[in-house]
């Protein structure tokens, strides 16, 4: 088990991009993530205090996930990510399975990594890592749509993915460019948004220690003996 941060994670990718990448190819990234941040509008993100709708996502294992499902016994945590084959994605989730799952499986609170992938499609990145927690399709982006967190890329990114005969549509299974940023949104047994972080760069993701410790003062302490 690595103790570095997640942070510090990311940045490692980042710096393997700045080695290795030719610089148009890098220019054109780092220039979609920078348009996200300054177009962001944080008054239209999920907020603490927000009563969150019922909503069904597709569990990639099969069956659905409900809003009621997933508070029946305790909070939910919904992560949500890009696709399976993103890269910074796929550094996100084994590091929450290492270092947020166990926590939140002893409070009791249910951890599920959201991406609007088709189930068929989004499996992989579950047992490409051995991912403990479930990983489910929010299909149509309909729940991140509702919290404000998704996003169309930009010209220039669709322009280059275009020139590699690739489109973002065909590996998701949606058919469009909208993906969410990544977003890490606390629901609890009623219903509530009780901790909702969003991150408009997609190389900057919500640490485990400030979810922890908002799932934990959902949770009422042990009486004393």
């Amino acid at each position: 088990m690595s103790h570095q941060t997640l942070r510090e994670r990311l940045a490692a990718l980042h710096a393997e991009r700045l080695r290795t990448w030719e610089p148009a190819a890098l220019k054109i990234n780092i220039d979609q993530r920078a348009r996200l941040v300054e177009a962001a509008e944080p008054d239209d993100w999920v907020k603490v205090g927000d009563r969150v709708d019922p909503f069904v996502l597709k569990d990639v294992e099969g069956g659905d996930l409900t809003l009621e499902s997933l508070t029946a016994k305790g909070p939910a945590v919904l992560v949500f990510f890009r696709f399976a084959g993103c890269p910074a994605c796929n550094i996100a989730l084994p590091y929450y399975e290492e270092r947020l799952a166990p926590a939140l499986a002893a409070i009791g609170a249910t951890l599920v990594a959201v991406s609007p992938q088709v189930p068929e499609r989004l499996g992989e990145i579950r047992e490409r890592h051995g991912l403990g927690y479930k990983v489910a399709s929010d299909l149509g982006n309909e729940l991140g749509r509702r919290f404000g967190v998704t996003y169309t890329a930009d010209e220039a990114s669709q322009a280059a993915q275009r020139a590699k005969g690739a489109f973002i549509g065909d590996v998701t299974g949606t058919g469009t460019w909208e993906l969410p940023q990544p977003a890490v949104v606390v629901i609890d047994r009623q219903g509530f948004v009780r901790f909702a972080d969003v991150s408009p760069d997609w190389l900057v993701r919500t640490e485990a220690e400030p979810i922890i410790a908002a799932v934990r003062a959902l949770t009422p302490a042990p009486a004393a003996v």
